[in-house]
């Protein structure tokens, strides 16, 4: 069995984008951390909002995209975290440049 690695995972999210945004998750920040376990995945994520509608949607789209790019995934866990709180910062500057942002 080949080793599931964090970088595989980074790139299957990578194409999930924000649905009101049209940005991906990965490079809006919302991703907090990744934790393999054989092959097991827990992912940290949160939202731009606490109030945000769409933490559904976007937990389903992970755990699809996942299993999409890594077949050999058994189980996918998206947890949704509030701390620290999600602000513009974390936005990557590719992101900055499509949302028309100083850097």
């Amino acid at each position: 069995m080949e080793t599931i690695r964090e970088e595989d995972v980074l790139a299957a999210l990578a194409e999930v984008p924000d649905p009101e945004i049209g940005i991906s998750i990965v490079d809006l920040g919302l991703i907090y951390g990744i934790d393999i376990s054989g092959d097991n995945i827990h992912i940290r994520m949160t939202m731009t909002t606490p109030a945000c509608p769409l933490h559904t949607h976007l937990r389903v789209a992970v755990d699809e995209a996942v299993r999409r790019h890594l077949p050999e995934v058994n189980s996918v866990l998206v947890e949704l975290v509030w701390e620290p709180p999600w602000h513009p910062m974390l936005i990557s500057p590719q992101a900055r440049r499509q949302l028309g942002w100083p850097e």
